[in-house]
Protein backbone atom coordinates (compact mmCIF):
# COMPACT_ATOMS: atom_id res chain seq x y z
CA UNK A 1 0.00 0.00 0.00
CA UNK A 2 0.92 3.54 -0.92
CA UNK A 3 1.33 5.29 2.45
CA UNK A 4 3.18 8.42 1.74
CA UNK A 5 3.72 10.93 -1.52
CA UNK A 6 7.55 10.03 -1.12
CA UNK A 7 5.98 6.65 -1.51
CA UNK A 8 3.39 7.57 -4.50
CA UNK A 9 6.54 9.31 -6.01
CA UNK A 10 8.81 5.82 -5.73
CA UNK A 11 5.46 3.47 -7.27
CA UNK A 12 5.28 6.32 -9.73
CA UNK A 13 8.46 6.08 -10.84
CA UNK A 14 8.71 2.18 -11.24
CA UNK A 15 6.83 1.82 -14.61
CA UNK A 16 6.75 3.29 -17.91
CA UNK A 17 6.34 6.89 -18.11
CA UNK A 18 2.67 7.83 -19.02
CA UNK A 19 1.70 10.01 -22.35
CA UNK A 20 0.40 13.41 -20.89
CA UNK A 21 -1.66 15.52 -22.62
CA UNK A 22 -1.31 18.89 -20.77
CA UNK A 23 -4.18 21.85 -21.30
CA UNK A 24 -3.14 25.50 -21.13
CA UNK A 25 0.68 24.53 -20.38
CA UNK A 26 1.84 28.13 -20.78
CA UNK A 27 2.38 28.38 -16.80
CA UNK A 28 5.35 28.04 -14.79
CA UNK A 29 4.38 26.19 -11.96
CA UNK A 30 3.18 23.67 -14.53
CA UNK A 31 6.21 23.49 -16.72
CA UNK A 32 8.41 23.03 -13.87
CA UNK A 33 5.98 20.09 -12.59
CA UNK A 34 5.90 18.39 -15.75
CA UNK A 35 9.62 18.97 -16.65
CA UNK A 36 10.51 17.31 -13.17
CA UNK A 37 7.63 14.55 -13.85
CA UNK A 38 9.97 13.70 -17.56
CA UNK A 39 12.70 13.88 -15.71
CA UNK A 40 12.06 10.85 -12.92
CA UNK A 41 10.07 9.28 -15.44
CA UNK A 42 6.93 9.50 -14.66
CA UNK A 43 5.68 11.07 -17.75
CA UNK A 44 5.78 12.45 -21.21
CA UNK A 45 4.41 15.39 -21.79
CA UNK A 46 2.62 16.71 -24.65
CA UNK A 47 2.16 20.55 -24.70
CA UNK A 48 -0.89 21.83 -25.58
CA UNK A 49 -0.60 26.43 -25.02
CA UNK A 50 1.27 29.08 -26.19
CA UNK A 51 3.96 28.17 -27.53
CA UNK A 52 5.90 31.28 -27.44
CA UNK A 53 5.38 31.50 -23.53
CA UNK A 54 5.98 28.07 -23.03
CA UNK A 55 9.63 28.29 -24.86
CA UNK A 56 9.60 31.22 -22.90
CA UNK A 57 9.34 29.81 -19.29
CA UNK A 58 11.03 26.79 -20.20
CA UNK A 59 14.33 28.89 -21.07
CA UNK A 60 14.16 30.79 -17.50
CA UNK A 61 13.81 26.93 -15.48
CA UNK A 62 17.22 26.62 -17.62
CA UNK A 63 15.04 23.21 -19.18
CA UNK A 64 16.89 22.33 -22.84
CA UNK A 65 14.35 19.02 -23.14
CA UNK A 66 12.01 19.15 -26.34
CA UNK A 67 8.59 17.98 -25.52
CA UNK A 68 5.85 17.40 -28.42
CA UNK A 69 4.41 20.86 -28.64
CA UNK A 70 0.26 21.32 -30.17
CA UNK A 71 0.38 25.67 -30.64
CA UNK A 72 -3.11 27.23 -29.41
CA UNK A 73 -3.06 30.20 -27.15
CA UNK A 74 -6.89 30.08 -26.76
CA UNK A 75 -7.97 28.25 -23.30
CA UNK A 76 -11.09 26.90 -24.31
CA UNK A 77 -9.12 25.46 -27.48
CA UNK A 78 -6.44 24.45 -25.61
CA UNK A 79 -8.93 22.12 -23.83
CA UNK A 80 -10.46 20.51 -26.88
CA UNK A 81 -7.09 20.40 -28.44
CA UNK A 82 -5.28 18.03 -25.49
CA UNK A 83 -8.83 15.63 -24.89
CA UNK A 84 -8.75 14.89 -28.65
CA UNK A 85 -4.86 13.70 -27.88
CA UNK A 86 -6.41 11.38 -25.22
CA UNK A 87 -9.00 10.17 -27.98
CA UNK A 88 -6.59 9.75 -30.70
CA UNK A 89 -4.69 7.30 -28.49
CA UNK A 90 -1.95 9.70 -28.19
CA UNK A 91 -2.36 10.31 -24.73
CA UNK A 92 -3.11 8.12 -21.71
CA UNK A 93 -4.23 10.84 -18.85
CA UNK A 94 -4.87 14.74 -18.88
CA UNK A 95 -3.84 17.42 -17.10
CA UNK A 96 -5.44 20.85 -16.12
CA UNK A 97 -2.70 23.74 -17.00
CA UNK A 98 -3.59 27.42 -16.88
CA UNK A 99 -6.91 27.58 -17.52
CA UNK A 100 -10.14 27.32 -15.47
CA UNK A 101 -11.82 23.94 -14.51
CA UNK A 102 -14.98 24.62 -16.21
CA UNK A 103 -13.27 25.01 -19.65
CA UNK A 104 -11.54 21.70 -19.46
CA UNK A 105 -14.58 19.83 -18.13
CA UNK A 106 -16.93 21.19 -20.53
CA UNK A 107 -14.70 19.59 -23.03
CA UNK A 108 -13.79 16.45 -21.12
CA UNK A 109 -17.91 15.66 -20.87
CA UNK A 110 -18.36 17.02 -24.49
CA UNK A 111 -21.10 13.98 -25.61
CA UNK A 112 -19.47 13.77 -28.73
CA UNK A 113 -16.01 14.43 -28.49
CA UNK A 114 -15.22 14.21 -24.65
CA UNK A 115 -14.05 11.42 -22.57
CA UNK A 116 -17.41 10.22 -20.46
CA UNK A 117 -17.51 6.32 -20.04
CA UNK A 118 -21.05 6.44 -18.46
CA UNK A 119 -19.49 7.10 -14.86
CA UNK A 120 -20.55 10.34 -12.57
CA UNK A 121 -17.28 12.20 -12.78
CA UNK A 122 -15.45 12.90 -9.29
CA UNK A 123 -12.44 14.81 -8.28
CA UNK A 124 -10.12 13.63 -5.21
CA UNK A 125 -7.93 15.31 -2.99
CA UNK A 126 -4.98 12.73 -1.36
CA UNK A 127 -3.61 14.78 1.76
CA UNK A 128 -0.37 13.78 3.88
CA UNK A 129 -1.17 15.72 6.98
CA UNK A 130 1.81 16.57 9.04
CA UNK A 131 1.83 13.99 12.39
CA UNK A 132 -0.99 12.26 10.71
CA UNK A 133 -0.86 8.62 10.20
CA UNK A 134 -2.34 8.02 7.02
CA UNK A 135 -3.18 9.40 3.93
CA UNK A 136 -6.74 11.78 3.47
CA UNK A 137 -8.98 10.93 0.65
CA UNK A 138 -11.37 14.09 0.37
CA UNK A 139 -14.61 14.28 -2.23
CA UNK A 140 -15.75 15.83 -4.03
CA UNK A 141 -14.72 19.99 -3.42
CA UNK A 142 -13.75 20.77 -6.50
CA UNK A 143 -16.61 19.10 -8.85
CA UNK A 144 -19.68 18.30 -7.57
CA UNK A 145 -21.72 21.15 -5.87
CA UNK A 146 -24.43 19.58 -4.01
CA UNK A 147 -24.48 15.99 -5.36
CA UNK A 148 -28.01 13.88 -4.48
CA UNK A 149 -27.94 10.04 -3.42
CA UNK A 150 -27.12 8.62 -6.47
CA UNK A 151 -24.37 10.96 -7.40
CA UNK A 152 -22.74 10.45 -3.37
CA UNK A 153 -22.84 6.79 -4.09
CA UNK A 154 -21.00 7.20 -7.12
CA UNK A 155 -18.25 9.45 -5.84
CA UNK A 156 -17.77 6.79 -2.97
CA UNK A 157 -16.98 4.58 -5.84
CA UNK A 158 -14.69 6.65 -7.43
CA UNK A 159 -12.73 7.45 -4.63
CA UNK A 160 -12.88 3.64 -3.47
CA UNK A 161 -11.03 3.11 -7.18
CA UNK A 162 -8.09 5.74 -6.42
CA UNK A 163 -7.59 4.04 -3.06
CA UNK A 164 -7.46 0.55 -5.13
CA UNK A 165 -4.63 2.57 -7.57
CA UNK A 166 -2.78 2.85 -4.32
CA UNK A 167 -2.87 -0.38 -2.93
CA UNK A 168 -5.27 -0.72 -0.77
CA UNK A 169 -7.91 -3.22 0.19
CA UNK A 170 -10.03 -2.65 2.74
CA UNK A 171 -10.97 1.27 2.79
CA UNK A 172 -13.19 3.12 5.86
CA UNK A 173 -15.36 5.77 4.12
CA UNK A 174 -16.98 8.65 6.49
CA UNK A 175 -19.76 10.51 5.33
CA UNK A 176 -18.94 13.90 7.11
CA UNK A 177 -22.10 15.58 8.72
CA UNK A 178 -22.22 18.45 11.36
CA UNK A 179 -23.74 15.90 13.76
CA UNK A 180 -23.59 11.42 14.27
CA UNK A 181 -28.29 11.67 14.28
CA UNK A 182 -30.44 11.53 11.46
CA UNK A 183 -32.43 14.49 11.17
CA UNK A 184 -35.38 14.33 8.51
CA UNK A 185 -34.62 17.73 8.02
CA UNK A 186 -31.20 17.99 7.15
CA UNK A 187 -30.63 16.02 3.83
CA UNK A 188 -27.17 15.44 4.38
CA UNK A 189 -27.36 13.14 7.36
CA UNK A 190 -30.44 11.37 5.62
CA UNK A 191 -28.29 10.18 2.98
CA UNK A 192 -25.32 9.60 4.74
CA UNK A 193 -27.56 6.75 6.95
CA UNK A 194 -28.96 5.54 3.26
CA UNK A 195 -25.37 5.01 2.18
CA UNK A 196 -24.27 3.30 5.53
CA UNK A 197 -26.85 0.90 4.76
CA UNK A 198 -25.87 0.04 1.47
CA UNK A 199 -23.93 -2.41 2.08
CA UNK A 200 -24.56 -5.04 -0.85
CA UNK A 201 -23.21 -2.16 -3.19
CA UNK A 202 -20.46 -1.06 -1.09
CA UNK A 203 -18.61 -4.13 0.19
CA UNK A 204 -17.56 -6.05 -3.09
CA UNK A 205 -15.19 -2.93 -3.21
CA UNK A 206 -13.98 -3.44 0.04
CA UNK A 207 -15.33 -0.14 1.30
CA UNK A 208 -17.18 0.11 5.04
CA UNK A 209 -19.30 3.33 4.93
CA UNK A 210 -20.13 5.21 7.93
CA UNK A 211 -22.41 7.93 8.85
CA UNK A 212 -23.86 10.55 9.64
CA UNK A 213 -20.64 11.53 11.43
CA UNK A 214 -18.67 14.14 12.39
CA UNK A 215 -15.33 15.34 11.01
CA UNK A 216 -13.32 14.75 14.80
CA UNK A 217 -15.57 11.13 15.05
CA UNK A 218 -14.12 10.38 11.48
CA UNK A 219 -10.52 11.13 11.88
CA UNK A 220 -10.30 10.70 15.74
CA UNK A 221 -10.45 7.67 18.13
CA UNK A 222 -9.67 10.49 21.09
CA UNK A 223 -12.74 12.16 19.91
CA UNK A 224 -14.91 8.69 19.73
CA UNK A 225 -13.60 7.89 22.87
CA UNK A 226 -14.39 11.17 24.72
CA UNK A 227 -17.73 11.14 23.01
CA UNK A 228 -18.71 6.98 23.38
CA UNK A 229 -18.83 6.55 19.20
CA UNK A 230 -19.02 3.13 19.06
CA UNK A 231 -18.84 2.80 15.28
CA UNK A 232 -17.04 0.06 13.60
CA UNK A 233 -14.29 2.42 11.79
CA UNK A 234 -14.93 5.35 14.33
CA UNK A 235 -11.33 7.67 13.96
CA UNK A 236 -10.37 5.23 11.06
CA UNK A 237 -11.72 7.02 8.06
CA UNK A 238 -9.36 6.89 4.87
CA UNK A 239 -12.00 8.57 2.26
CA UNK A 240 -13.99 11.76 3.81
CA UNK A 241 -17.09 12.57 1.68
CA UNK A 242 -18.24 15.88 2.24
CA UNK A 243 -22.20 17.02 1.40
CA UNK A 244 -21.12 19.64 -0.58
CA UNK A 245 -18.60 21.47 -2.66
CA UNK A 246 -18.10 24.15 -0.18
CA UNK A 247 -17.51 22.07 3.29
CA UNK A 248 -15.28 19.88 1.06
CA UNK A 249 -13.50 22.81 -0.39
CA UNK A 250 -13.21 24.36 3.22
CA UNK A 251 -11.53 21.56 4.81
CA UNK A 252 -8.79 21.27 1.88
CA UNK A 253 -8.02 24.50 2.13
CA UNK A 254 -7.89 24.49 5.52
CA UNK A 255 -5.06 21.00 5.48
CA UNK A 256 -2.98 23.17 2.97
CA UNK A 257 -2.92 26.69 4.52
CA UNK A 258 -3.11 26.01 8.11
CA UNK A 259 -1.79 22.62 8.55
CA UNK A 260 0.56 22.69 5.94
CA UNK A 261 -0.45 19.32 4.00
CA UNK A 262 0.93 17.77 0.77
CA UNK A 263 -1.61 17.08 -1.28
CA UNK A 264 -2.37 15.65 -5.05
CA UNK A 265 -5.52 15.80 -7.37
CA UNK A 266 -6.76 13.63 -9.95
CA UNK A 267 -10.43 13.78 -11.67
CA UNK A 268 -11.87 10.24 -12.38
CA UNK A 269 -14.87 8.36 -13.89
CA UNK A 270 -13.87 9.86 -17.19
CA UNK A 271 -12.06 7.08 -19.69
CA UNK A 272 -8.61 8.48 -18.39
CA UNK A 273 -7.62 10.17 -14.79
CA UNK A 274 -7.27 13.94 -15.11
CA UNK A 275 -4.40 15.85 -13.06
CA UNK A 276 -6.22 18.91 -11.50
CA UNK A 277 -5.70 20.95 -8.71
CA UNK A 278 -5.78 24.68 -8.29
CA UNK A 279 -4.44 26.93 -10.09
CA UNK A 280 -2.80 28.42 -6.76
CA UNK A 281 -1.32 24.93 -6.03
CA UNK A 282 2.65 24.67 -6.24
CA UNK A 283 4.77 22.68 -8.79
CA UNK A 284 5.44 20.35 -6.08
CA UNK A 285 1.35 19.31 -5.56
CA UNK A 286 1.42 19.32 -9.32
CA UNK A 287 3.73 16.92 -9.13
CA UNK A 288 2.50 14.76 -6.51
CA UNK A 289 -0.86 14.40 -8.75
CA UNK A 290 0.90 13.75 -12.18
CA UNK A 291 2.64 10.80 -10.26
CA UNK A 292 -1.23 9.99 -9.21
CA UNK A 293 -2.46 10.01 -12.30
CA UNK A 294 0.22 8.13 -13.61
CA UNK A 295 -0.57 5.32 -10.64
CA UNK A 296 -4.24 5.04 -11.64
CA UNK A 297 -3.78 5.27 -15.63
CA UNK A 298 -1.59 2.33 -15.00
CA UNK A 299 -4.04 0.80 -12.85
CA UNK A 300 -6.79 1.08 -14.98
CA UNK A 301 -4.56 -0.38 -18.22
CA UNK A 302 -3.92 -3.44 -16.12
CA UNK A 303 -7.68 -3.78 -15.63
CA UNK A 304 -8.43 -3.69 -18.92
Amino acid sequence: MIGTFDALLQAARGGTPGRLAVAAAHDEDVLRAVCQGAKDGLCQPILVGDGEKIRAILNKLGETAEFPLVEEKDPVLCARKAVELVRQGKADFLMKGILGTADLMRAVVDKEQGLRKGSHLSHVMIYEVPGFSRLLYLTDGGMNTYPDLEQKAQILENAAQVCHAMGMEKINAACVCGAEVVNPKIQATVDADALAQDTGRFAPLGLHVEGPVGLDLAISEEACRHKGYKGQAGGQADILLVPTYEVGNGIGKTLTYFAKARSAGIVVGATVPIVLVSRADTAESKLYSIALGCIIARANEGGN
